[in-house]
């Protein structure tokens, strides 16, 4: 396979801040790839480099082998940011049209329209879209020039369950027609449903890169959930735990052992309610790399 995107040791610092410290990434045509990462971590700014939004420090960004603002690469390129700038006082239908034209060989504008969910919002004024449509038009404009490569930055951000779920498959259908995709979210489970690969990067530094199966089976295999209204710290001395986090009185618990964990919580006096056992997932893999990055 080909490049798509590349950073080649980048670094980028903003003052006495290094944002990243030495990034080589490379990301080929047809991948899914999640960038994972707590804020600040240097997800958003990868990104901004790849897309020549800001320009390294040291070392390189590259699109399809060239400068990320060469406009050969930028034409084959889609992007879906954070926050993004739009008239407002246009109708959907006209918005799309204008951004097509800046493409040499756009999607038509109803199949765009379509891949957002937005037939019955065609022409609407950009105004009158509630916060998730609007989500879903930025998605529009991003497809509308049928890109090689498709960027989403926190794309279901505000989005309530049922609205994330269906955007979801609209972004899976348009990786199902090969095309590249990279992806930042704080939902993990949107990285575990959509990705291949899954790049992880905590202060400046990618820590893991690994299909989302191989990331989750470094960590502990169980997670014990319960309520526990007095434990502490020193209750859990001695166990054979990988990580705890405590939110209130609800505990979860990382372990290879949850038989053994429970046996020795209970012969401790400890009184536990609501018990929950289940797989680690996605989540539990992030929480116990990047705290362990923290630790170290």
């Amino acid at each position: 396979m080909s490049a798509a995107a590349q950073l080649i040791n980048a670094t980028k610092k903003y003052g006495s801040l290094e944002a990243l410290k030495g990034i080589s990434l490379d990301i080929q045509l047809g991948e899914v790839v999640a960038m994972l990462g707590p804020n600040g971590a240097g997800k958003t700014t990868s990104i901004s480099l790849l897309l020549g939004l800001r320009k390294p420090t040291s070392g390189q960004a590259l699109l399809f082998g060239l400068k990320p603002d060469h406009l050969n690469a930028r034409s084959r390129v889609g992007v879906m940011l954070q926050e993004s700038g739009i008239p407002t006082m246009l109708k959907v239908s006209e918005l799309i049209d204008l951004f097509r034209s800046y493409y040499p060989k756009p999607m038509d504008r109803d199949r765009a329209i379509a891949m957002a969910g937005l037939e019955e919002k065609s022409n609407a004024l950009v105004k009158e879209l509630s916060g998730g449509q609007r989500q879903r038009l930025y998605f529009a404009l991003a497809v509308c020039g049928d890109p090689e490569v498709l960027f989403l930055d926190e794309p279901t951000v505000g989005m309530d369950v049922e609205g994330r779920r269906s955007f979801i498959e609209r972004i899976a259908e348009f990786a199902q027609m090969g095309r590249t995709v990279v992806l930042t979210t704080h939902y993990l489970e949107e990285a575990d449903q959509l990705a291949k690969r899954v790049v992880v990067i905590d202060r400046g530094l990618v820590i893991a890169d690994a299909t989302p199966q191989e990331i989750k089976s470094r960590v502990a295999g169980k997670r014990v959930r319960f309520t526990a209204v007095a434990l502490t710290d020193k209750d859990l001395e001695g166990m054979p735990i990988t990580t705890s986090t405590r939110a209130d009185h609800r505990v979860q618990l990382l372990t290879n052992q949850p038989e053994a964990v429970l046996r020795e919580l209970f012969r401790r006096g400890i009184e536990i309610s609501d018990l929950e056992v289940s797989g680690a997932d996605l989540e539990d893999a992030f929480i116990s790399l990047t705290s362990h990055q923290a630790n170290g």
